[in-house]
Formats: C-alpha cells, structure tokens, sequence
C-alpha cells in the first residue's frame, strides 16, 4: 500500500486512485472536489449525467451527503453493510450536484472489500468509486490493466479484487425499487 499522507495529499490536490473493489479495479476521487470528479469522468468518458457513487468505510462517512432519514430507512440501508449494496439515498443539500448526476439521490455503499475500507480509512474520508474502465468496456481487474488503460493519470495502488463476479447491486432506498442486480 503507498504511503497514507502521500494519498491523502494526492487526494486532496485533485488526483485519481485506481484500487481494487469487490469484483474490479475502482476509480475514485474525494468526492468533494469538482476538479477530480471531472477528470475521473474524463478517464472514463463517462456522461456526468449518470452521477457516482461513493464507497466509505462506515456509516459516519457517508453523513455529509445524506439527507436526514426516519430511523426505518437507515436500519434498512444499514442491514445491507457493509457489502456489494448501493443505496439510492435522498441527498443532503450540502451534496455536490456533481455526484448526483442532476438526480436528487446519491449512490452511496460502505464497503465489505477490505482494501478499499483500508484505503477509506487512510484517507480520512469516503471516495468516489465507478469501475475502471472506459465507459461501456470492460472492468480493469488487475493493476497491470489500470496501468495500461489511464497510465500516469491515475495512481494505482495495485492489491487484489474481491471474489464477486457482478458489481454492487443498485437499489432505491425509498422506493426499494432495484436499478442494478
């Protein structure tokens, strides 16, 4: 793993992280600057319209970009962490439009990938997290693949990939309608 304050300075100048999830490589950004969030979606050629998601460590994380929920709602988005889950969640008025996609949810998960919660934790902070790739292709899952696909554009922190096959399931947390199996 690189050095902790090396990505978190990284994170905070702006810079893209390759790393690996629960079933490929992630992309990812701190989530609260607009600089990084439009180069990970030039990387990928990715329509800023379909928003991100952003992966955290715990909970707490995600706070800042949450709307306020009854406590059925969270228990319910809670019993799904931490895993392959991402919730459609109402979002704060403090969360960037950027990461909504012009939607009034955001894709938030607390993830069950070891490296990725690690790298979360590093960080002091949750991060943005869309597969690796560009869009419509097929997901990075080695190091060597990010490498090859964004080269000096992004730091890869090499590590393995989860054992799911599929990526995290999508689902609407008001609604409970599922977008993504």
């Amino acid at each position: 793993m690189h050095d902790a304050a090396r990505i978190r300075r990284y994170l905070k100048r702006g810079g893209v992280i390759a790393y690996p999830t629960e079933s490929c490589y992630g992309l990812g950004c701190d989530p609260r600057n607009p600089r990084a969030v439009r180069r990970v979606l030039a990387l990928k050629r990715r329509s800023p319209a379909k928003g991100m998601i952003v992966i955290a460590a715990s909970a707490r994380q995600l706070l800042p970009y949450l709307a306020p929920l009854p406590p059925a709602l969270r228990r319910d988005m809670r019993a799904a962490w931490p895993g392959p889950h991402t919730w459609l969640v109402p979002a704060s008025t403090r969360c960037p439009v950027f990461l909504r996609g012009g939607h009034d949810t955001v894709a938030v998960r607390v993830t069950a990938h070891r490296g990725a919660a690690r790298l979360c934790r590093l960080a002091g902070m949750a991060l943005v997290s869309t597969s690796a790739n560009l869009s419509g292709g097929k997901p990075a899952k080695t190091a060597e693949e990010c490498m090859r696909l964004f080269g000096r554009r992004a730091m890869v922190i090499p590590g393995p990939i989860g054992a799911r096959r599929r990526p995290s399931t999508i689902q609407h947390l008001i609604s409970k309608q599922i977008i993504r199996k």
